[in-house]
């Protein structure tokens, strides 16, 4: 089973920075030739999107509530997919978990076939 591992999360003070890295936790298979997504889950909330890129980092997609914000990106020689959020608001407080799908398509990633086990991002006032 394809999975992946993401790290970076921790706790940081309102206006501060991270940023997060995801790449594959299992030997055989890349995210290269995947889009990948980024999703969170705030305690007694549905897992929602945030960020999305395209295989070769040409699209991407993200929700409202982080545009300017937040900038994913990726390195495929070194098979890894960014997530840098600035900025951070209390209200970004969850557990992002990051994906790779078959495709981006209504600005989200779709056909999801491997994910992470999240980090925890705590943000503080």
């Amino acid at each position: 089973q394809r999975q992946l591992k993401e790290t970076g999360g921790g706790l940081v003070q309102a206006g501060g920075s991270l940023r997060l890295s995801c790449t594959t936790s299992n030997s055989g298979w890349t995210i290269t030739n995947f889009p990948v997504g980024w999703f969170r889950q705030a305690p007694g909330k549905e897992r929602e999107f945030v960020a999305a890129i395209s295989f070769d980092g040409s699209i991407t997609h993200y929700v409202d509530s982080v545009k300017g914000r937040f900038t994913i990106s990726r390195d495929n020689a070194e098979n890894t997919v960014y997530l840098q959020m600035n900025s951070l608001k209390r209200e970004d407080t969850s557990v992002y978990y990051c994906a790779a799908g078959a495709g981006i398509m209504g600005e989200t990633l779709i056909g999801i076939h491997s994910w992470g086990q999240g980090t925890q991002i705590t943000v503080s006032s």
